[in-house]
């Protein structure tokens, strides 16, 4: 199963240059857990029903506002019960000064309180999408990811069976290396994956008998891409005369990579098979594909046309 993430305070607050009000004494140790962001509506009427205290709170100019119409005195006790649920921050957008009560209440049950210039909206989701993809769920995998023609392709195999010359074959033809050997793959969302290369290995590459290479230095930084999506996994094995392997492209294989099906294609090799090219024809084969185009099925259809006319002549 894959394991839990999470994400330090400290590293959103500088993410996006959020300004503190009050930092709790706790405030460097605080992880967020959760990718939604809530902007606290009815709990600041008292509704506290189905709240989940684990989420980041935001509030905007709708919330501030809504607060104003309390007295003071109210407005302690509206604040005193929404942080006694201790979330791991409230954020106020459009640089909006959070009022005394409020910070008051926060030091009281030591809830950090932050500030951000940008408009609610856009500090919802732009934290949404940045808590969604680090705290998404993620694997390591043995292989090679590459952007050929736009299209992510993960290259898995024996160890040694040429995925990495492949890659470097494809660099010459002006593609993109995004991981060799080791694959960092993220789910995004329910149906797509994500990958990128471990820090310590990124823009490397190893071949067996020349060493490690500096892609990024040897190709130069247009043949690197930090991340791609997975469009299709292609598994390259050694050739088996006693296999039989799909010649007509009709049977869908896929493998299934944290609950995504991905398309694969399963490729055997043999000396003087130019595995780039058909890498590079797989991908844009799988592009037609995504687009509704299915040569196989109109080949498939053509030759059924064919048979169909040829007997109603006889």
């Amino acid at each position: 199963m894959p394991d839990t993430y999470s994400v330090p305070l400290t590293t959103l607050v500088r993410e996006f240059h959020l300004e503190p009000a009050f930092l709790s004494t706790d405030y460097e140790s605080i992880h967020l857990t959760v990718e939604d962001v809530a902007r606290p509506g009815l709990q600041l009427a008292g509704y506290f029903d189905h709240f989940e205290p684990m989420r980041l709170q935001l509030m905007g100019n709708v919330e501030v506002s809504f607060v104003e119409r309390f007295t003071p005195a109210e407005r302690l006790v509206i604040f005193d019960r929404f942080f006694s649920y201790k979330p791991p921050a409230l954020i106020m957008a459009r640089n909006l000064p959070p009022d005394p009560q409020c910070l008051e209440m926060a030091k009281k049950h030591n809830v950090t309180v932050l500030r951000s210039h940008r408009a609610t909206s856009t500090v919802a989701s732009t934290v949404i999408t940045y808590l969604r993809a680090a705290l998404a769920p993620r694997i390591t995998r043995h292989g090679v990811l590459m952007e050929v023609y736009g299209e992510g392709l993960l290259l898995i195999g024996d160890s040694g069976i040429g995925k990495s010359e492949a890659a470097l074959e494809l660099l010459k033809r002006g593609h993109r290396l995004i991981a060799d050997d080791a694959v960092e793959i993220r789910k995004i969302t329910e149906n797509s994956l994500s990958g990128t290369a471990p820090e310590l290995i990124r823009n490397y590459i190893e071949l067996r008998g020349i060493g490690i290479i500096n892609v990024a230095k040897l190709f130069g930084m247009g043949a690197i891409r930090t991340e791609n999506e997975i469009d299709l996994v292609v598994n390259i094995v050694p050739w088996n005369s006693q296999e039989a392997y799909d010649r007509l492209g009709l049977e869908d294989q896929y493998m299934e990579i944290l609950g995504v099906k991905v398309p694969m294609n399963t490729i055997p090799i043999t000396p003087g098979r130019n595995l780039a090219v058909i890498l590079e024809v797989a991908a844009m084969n799988n592009r037609q594909r995504k687009l509704g185009y299915n040569p196989a099925q109109e080949f498939t259809d053509q030759i059924n046309r064919h048979f169909e006319k040829n007997a109603g002549a006889i």
